[in-house]
């Protein structure tokens, strides 16, 4: 019998079954583990890396992650315990919303929303998503997802990875070659994981080539993104902001991003839709299947390590 943790009780009622042992356990102490080898360990939603320091001197063999990103992981990981990501849970819900942060800008549906209350009725022109040249940062996973939604927009997508490729879809730019694409484009949609290649990707001198009013959207890490040279840009009114994840995170009260103008936040929920359970069970099952007939977990991330 497989012995899995899930972090609270709705995962644990809906995967209990006859040939499986369902412990529920939060991570947030190794006394509160269940005794014995724990086949699988699934995160809470959005746990730091750090929470995995827990399973430090535990007979742990893998670890579910309920997120996409895995920044940190490897150097908190207990050597030789095996770590997958939650691919296919996220995907959907993260591209709409990246779509939506870059339709509520073009349209300034902020701006409107605020007028809302105040009287105003200023039919003003915004610049809109047809016809536009929006460059998509991350090739696969969230970043396919946003291309296929962005598609029917009638807008010219340019894909960008790590390194220049041509796929079934057509050419993918390598990231060294941003700073010749980005002052032909009116959105840039970053949708990376963080890794040392990816830190910062966007700074002062990315910033500074692109054209007035280009808009910036990230859904991917906050890191990615160098905040004070955003906040510069922005206040300089040289760039716009739709960004659901920023540096540092969660944003406090008084940081200036908040109040910057151009600026549209939301607090990392791109991900956070009430479907996400009924995809993260799906997962779980299909991962526990993978254990009881010994086979290996779907989406395992090479960490680096040996």
């Amino acid at each position: 019998m497989l012995t899995v943790t899930v972090p609270d009780p709705t995962l644990h009622d809906r995967l209990a079954g006859p040939a499986i042992d369902v412990h529920t356990w939060d991570m947030a102490a190794a006394s509160d583990a269940p005794d014995g080898p724990l086949d699988l360990v699934v995160m809470p939603f959005m746990a730091p890396a750090s929470t995995l320091a827990v399973l430090d001197g535990l007979p742990v063999r893998a670890v579910q992650s309920q997120a996409l990103g895995y920044d940190h992981v490897a150097e908190v990981l207990p050597s030789g315990v095996a770590f997958a990501n939650a691919v296919g849970v996220h995907e959907a819900a993260t591209a709409e919303h990246a779509v939506a942060l870059v339709l509520a800008a073009q349209r300034d549906l902020p701006g409107f929303l605020a007028e809302q209350g105040t009287g105003g009725w200023d039919q003003r022109f915004t610049p809109g998503l047809a016809g536009r040249t929006v460059v998509v940062v991350g090739v696969g996973g969230v970043g396919d997802e946003i291309r296929r939604r962005l598609v029917p927009f009638d807008v010219d997508v340019v894909r960008v990875a790590s390194r220049a490729r041509t796929d079934a879809i057509g050419p993918v730019h390598a990231a060294a070659e941003l700073g010749d694409l980005v002052p032909a484009a009116d959105v840039l949609v970053l949708a990376v994981p963080l890794t040392p290649a990816t830190r910062h990707l966007v700074g002062e001198q990315l910033l500074a080539v692109m054209r007035p009013g280009t808009l910036v959207v990230n859904v991917g890490r906050g890191p990615v993104v160098d905040t004070d040279a955003l906040l510069h840009a922005v206040r300089a009114h040289r760039v716009r902001a739709a960004l659901d994840v920023v540096d540092p995170e969660p944003l406090p009260d008084d940081h200036p991003l908040r109040t910057a103008p151009g600026v549209l936040l939301t607090p990392h929920v791109a991900g956070r839709t009430t479907t996400m359970t009924d995809r993260i069970v799906a997962l779980l099952r299909t991962q526990i299947a993978h254990l009881a007939a010994g086979e290996p977990l779907d989406h395992l991330v090479d960490l680096g390590r040996p």
